[in-house]
């Protein structure tokens, strides 16, 4: 383990390898310890760095005022690649963490060789956060099947979720957030080890602050890396639907589907995982 200060803030992180820079950047209520599998599995072909967000385990703590800012997080990856003079990068963000990653491509174009991500949650293309009723009014008219992925979600997961948040009661709060986006089987069977990760890392303020950033289908346009978006076979709807519209704006993007997998995809099912991510990742080598 080492640690980098970026942005007032210390972050713990893991490298293996050697070669071009790839940086793994996870997703809420987790950690590197995410990335296990694929710090080794990538770090024989690519230098390799995993890092926990701020606020994450084991970093410090977020103060009792601070937001839980998505801008934040992206102004920290800028630094962290920054730090390990790795531009240009090859991206690979999970879940909010590929929200990040995707501003960060956005932000600083120059800085992003190439992008894998892997459910993305960028409901705020669609609406805002909360959405207004006319907002969603619109979105049914013109893509109903998102719009009811949306309604369903923030009925069924976040709006409880933020509920209990707001309370102070944080068990409340992973017991609907994580049924919502993992499904209700897969969360069931998840491993004690990975349990202690979610409640080690359900922060308070991620639930009750700023949200997602702002997201415009001309900043998703304007996206020049190669893009590789990932889906889960098992994973909630909603995912299908998000990609399906960020598959339409980018320019450059594939796609591929883990099979028997949910919204922790890479953590489900690591060999396809791997074994798509390596291949993409090894078509857009600076050298290739």
């Amino acid at each position: 383990m080492a640690s980098l200060a970026v942005n007032g803030s210390t972050l713990e992180l893991s490298e293996r390898g050697e070669g071009e820079p790839l940086v793994l950047v996870h997703g809420s209520v987790s950690d590197y310890r995410t990335w296990a599998v694929q710090l080794e599995a990538f770090g024989r072909h690519f230098h390799t760095v995993a890092y926990s967000r701020r606020y994450h385990w084991p970093n410090a703590e977020i103060p009792e005022d601070a937001d839980y800012s998505m801008l934040e997080h992206v102004d920290d990856l800028k630094a962290l690649v920054e730090s390990l003079e790795a531009a240009p990068a090859h991206l690979v963000g999970h879940s909010y963490g590929a929200f990040v990653c995707l501003l960060l491509a956005i932000r600083e174009p120059a800085m992003v060789r190439s992008l894998v991500l892997a459910e993305p949650p960028v409901i705020s293309l669609f609406a805002s956060i909360p959405p207004k009723p006319t907002e969603l009014l619109k979105l049914l008219l013109t893509k109903p099947r998102t719009a009811a992925s949306i309604i369903k979600f923030g009925a069924t997961g976040i709006a409880p979720a933020t509920k209990a948040a707001e309370r102070g009661d944080m068990q409340a709060a992973i017991d609907a957030f994580g049924p919502a986006v993992l499904g209700r089987k897969t969360f069931r069977e998840l491993s004690d080890s990975r349990l202690e990760q979610i409640h080690t890392n359900a922060i308070r303020a991620e639930f009750v602050g700023s949200g997602f950033a702002p997201l415009s289908a001309s900043e998703v346009r304007g996206v020049q890396a190669p893009t590789l978006l990932i889906t889960g076979q098992r994973s909630p709807r909603l995912f299908h639907r998000l990609a399906d519209g960020i598959h339409a704006l980018l320019p450059h993007a594939e796609r591929l589907e883990i099979p028997g997998a949910s919204h922790i995809l890479h953590e489900d099912n690591p060999e396809a995982f791997n074994a798509g991510v390596l291949r993409f990742v090894a078509g857009h080598e600076l050298a290739s």
